[in-house]
């Protein structure tokens, strides 16, 4: 993916396309390439946006859901966006919903794809074991329903960072934030419209997540792909981005 990654005050970020914001977050491991597809396919009718979000890079205390939150907030308040179509995978939904609860007014629509903030598998029965390659190796593969998807690039990537000890120590406090952080209670209060895609074989955040999320949050809407794990957006971009721009399109403003 060969976009600019720009930056103001501490904030790193892609920005492409004009229009209405969509503004994209990515997961635990994720990053800007994850979403190559959305920014080729929604750049030509919308402002895509994708912060880098400093997930191994805050103190310790900080590195929370609550405290990637407040990144993302000084983040939207310092670039000045409004209505904001805000979207995220994983621990990127995660961050999404924990924004939208805390600061509504900027955001009109909100669409989660493995969202966690209820139930997660995460790296699934352990913690990132070091210098480990081939353990590394199945635990990525696991994200996706075809196991190809995760290339000798992105298991290189992850095994970089979990033979890292303070980058695993981070990793954890991530993990066990998101545990602690159950929105259960909370989802009810979301008035925005939402998006709900789900990878039917999803094994991180199963498919009854995602019809949990669906009964919780009021005005939602629930779409289930076939043969596709926890990154709907990377593993079958076409039928995403088809049902993310359908739904986006409802929501536009006229």
């Amino acid at each position: 993916m060969d976009y600019k990654i720009k930056q103001q005050d501490k904030y790193k970020f892609i920005e492409e396309g004009e229009g209405e914001p969509l503004l994209l977050l990515h997961g635990l491991f994720g990053a800007l390439s994850n979403f190559g597809e959305q920014i080729n396919y929604f750049k030509k009718n919308y402002k895509i946006i994708i912060p880098l979000l400093p997930l191994l890079e805050l103190d310790i205390f900080h590195t929370t859901v609550s405290g990637l939150e407040k990144h993302v907030q000084g983040f939207i308040e310092a670039r000045g966006y409004k209505n904001i179509h805000l979207m995220g995978n994983s621990l990127g939904g995660h961050i999404a919903l924990t924004h939208v609860l805390k600061h509504p007014s900027n955001i009109k629509t909100l669409t989660l794809t493995g969202s966690s903030g209820l139930f997660e598998n995460g790296m699934g029965d352990s913690y990132p074991k070091r210098g480990d390659y081939e353990y590394i190796k199945k635990k990525a593969e696991i994200t996706f329903y075809d196991p190809n998807i995760a290339t000798k690039e992105l298991v290189d990537e992850l095994f970089e960072i979990t033979n890292n000890r303070l980058k695993v120590i981070k990793i954890i406090s991530l993990a066990k934030s998101a545990i602690r952080s159950n929105l259960n209670e909370e989802l009810n209060q979301i008035k925005q419209p939402t998006l709900l895609i789900w990878g039917n074989n999803d094994i991180i955040t199963p498919p009854f997540v995602g019809r949990e999320f669906n009964k919780l949050i009021p005005n939602s809407e629930l779409f289930f792909i076939d043969k596709c794990g926890h990154a709907p957006m990377m593993e079958v971009p076409g039928e995403f981005n088809e049902i993310l721009n359908n739904f986006l399109a409802k929501n536009k403003s006229k």
